[in-house]
């Protein structure tokens, strides 16, 4: 995380975690935010995990800050289907980190951000559907 957040700090909005980044960082933040919200406009914005993410039928993703890259967390499956398009950035099972340098990849992000929305409209299909059956 940024180099001035104090252990222990506790977000309560996504604008206070955003205020405590370097000038590029939040810009990029701000960006991927914006990104996020254009395409969920009915998403809930919360802070999960001290970190900004957004809500729609389930958490759909989060994002954060770091010292050289942002972290975007899609969950699981979202990085296995954009393996290849992900293959120049550092990944693991559940993260994303695109360096600061580089900036955001926008495009990618939007097709990823769709995904997750996608992926948790059918999963509240199928626990809709167990309700009624």
């Amino acid at each position: 995380m940024a180099m001035d957040i104090k252990p222990g700090t506790k977000f309560k909005t996504v604008d206070d975690y955003i205020a405590v980044f370097p000038k590029q960082t939040k810009q990029l933040l701000r960006e991927l935010r914006d990104t996020i919200k254009e395409l969920a406009p009915k998403a809930e914005e919360v802070i999960s995990y001290n970190m900004p993410a957004f809500k729609f039928h389930g958490l759909l993703i989060w994002y954060a800050g770091y010292k050289n890259h942002i972290g975007l967390y899609p969950k699981t499956n979202a990085i296995k289907v954009f393996e290849k398009e992900l293959a120049g950035y550092k990944t693991s099972k559940g993260a994303i980190q695109f360096p600061i340098e580089k900036g955001i990849p926008i495009a990618l992000v939007k097709k990823i951000v769709k995904f997750r929305i996608k992926e948790n409209m059918e999963l509240e299909k199928m626990k809709q559907m167990k309700k009624g059956a």
